[in-house]
């Protein structure tokens, strides 16, 4: 199931989009779609990491230990 949402651009990212969906033979909405699933993926990861760096009781290894394991 989808769920429709509106967002504003600015003119040149609405320009640069329209130029590669066409590039692309592609809807709009799929290139939008495969660009905000990446960025949530890429953002969801940096989370995590700045939780575990964060995160005092976790252990910080040094990338010769790392390799060793």
């Amino acid at each position: 199931m989808t769920e429709a949402v509106s967002v504003r651009l600015p003119e040149d990212t609405a320009r640069r989009l329209a130029e590669l969906a066409r590039v692309l033979e592609r809807p709009k909405t799929y290139i939008v779609t495969k660009a905000l699933q990446e960025y949530l993926e890429e953002y969801e990861d940096y989370l995590i990491a700045m939780h575990r760096l964060n995160e005092k009781a976790d252990r910080v290894i040094s990338e010769k230990e790392l390799v060793k394991s």
